[in-house]
């Protein structure tokens, strides 16, 4: 083939890549950020059905549900910590 026939074919699937490949990572993100907030107002679901026995309660808002979903068990210590020393 020519050469210069297989440079442009080249060049134009790196530019659909690039073109198509752009708008996916956004979106991917967002995606993975939602679950986090879901997984993290599971964990604090949880922590207020087994704290229930003890008369303990978390609410679950944006604010947490970022903290422990992003952060994971750390971040719902760091939240009963801050409950416990600070409120």
């Amino acid at each position: 083939m020519n050469p210069i026939i297989v440079v442009t074919l080249l060049g134009g699937i790196i530019f659909l890549l690039l073109v198509l490949g752009a708008p996916i990572k956004p979106l991917r993100f967002l995606g993975q950020g939602m679950i986090k907030l879901i997984i993290g107002a599971l964990f604090l679901f949880f922590l207020n059905a087994f704290g229930s026995a003890f008369d303990y309660h978390i609410p679950i808002n944006l604010v947490t549900a970022s903290v422990s979903g992003f952060l994971g068990i750390p971040g719902l210590i760091v939240l009963v910590a801050i409950d416990f020393f600070v409120l």
